[in-house]
């Protein structure tokens, strides 16, 4: 007869499995769109851990979508192919040749790895982007940035369908323009929008920060759209996280039931984030 000695980490996780049921039942057939950028997308290693979440949350009754960005590779092939960029104000103006190079790595390079990590976990993953199925409709962000444009119309018609196949939805930040305009569309604000048109339960942006700090320096786990307005007007919220909160403020006056701000480098962030007690980063909910 064999006998074995129960390992304490064998009933933690068990523990752990348990005390998730009231959140796995909480989430069954909830859309929750994730944007996915930074440190996580250069690293194999973290890539293949966040493929596996996702395909977990679309295996126990989630619909995920993911929503990526890609300026550090843009920047990398636009070096290797010599292309010039000038800028306004700090920001890159996209013109024609600019826009082909963005093109390429955001809906080529880096949708597809994406999807490959997600369908190698066994996941049924499918790459698109803003110009599919009319899905986002854009005008231009500022005519002196050129072909950077913002949503101005979301038909998330296509999503739908691909929920009711079991697909999992991975999006490049592109869209098209009303004359037929390819536009490169900031990755933060593509999930916001998308997230609104969906009505999303949960909008997850995954950063390379772990929340919003107080004038301390610690991170705030839940807040209001109004505290978030009067930390901007303080100067608490300052710098880089602005247009992340802008988002998300953004997105719950569109219909989002709560934005988390969370770091991406943290193992698992997304399921501590809805399957614990505890959560992951920053809620902001209206």
């Amino acid at each position: 007869m064999k006998q074995r000695d129960m390992n304490p980490d064998w009933i933690s996780t068990a523990r752990t499995l348990s005390e998730a049921l009231p959140y796995l039942q909480r989430y069954d057939e909830a859309i929750v769109v994730i944007k996915f950028g930074g440190h996580a997308m250069g690293d194999d290693a973290a890539m293949e851990t966040f493929a596996r979440d996702v395909v977990l949350m679309r295996q126990v009754g989630v619909n995920p979508v993911i929503v990526h960005g890609g300026g550090p590779m843009i920047n990398e092939m636009l070096d290797k192919l010599a292309i010039r960029s000038d800028f306004v104000n700090g920001k890159r103006v996209t013109d024609a040749a600019t826009m082909e190079v963005v093109e390429m790595v955001l809906s080529g390079r880096v949708n597809k790895r994406i999807v490959q990590a997600i369908n190698a976990q066994g996941g049924r993953a499918v790459g698109l982007s803003g110009k599919d199925a009319h899905l986002v409709t854009c005008d231009p962000a500022d005519p002196a940035l050129g072909l950077v444009g913002v949503p101005s119309q979301i038909d998330p018609g296509i999503l739908h369908t691909l929920f009711r196949d079991d697909a999992i939805p991975v999006i490049a930040p592109l869209g098209a323009g009303r004359g037929g305009e390819t536009y490169n569309i900031n990755g933060d604000t593509m999930a916001g929008a998308i997230a609104a048109a969906l009505k999303a339960d949960r909008l997850l942006l995954l950063t390379d920060v772990d929340g919003v700090r107080d004038a301390q320096g610690k991170v705030i786990t839940d807040l209001k759209a109004d505290q978030v307005r009067a930390m901007t007007a303080d100067g608490t919220i300052s710098g880089g996280m602005i247009p992340k909160t802008e988002t998300a403020l953004h997105a719950i006056e569109g219909g989002v039931r709560a934005v988390v701000i969370l770091d991406g480098r943290v193992p698992n962030a997304p399921l501590l984030e809805l399957f614990t007690d505890h959560g992951a980063g920053s809620m902001i909910r209206a």
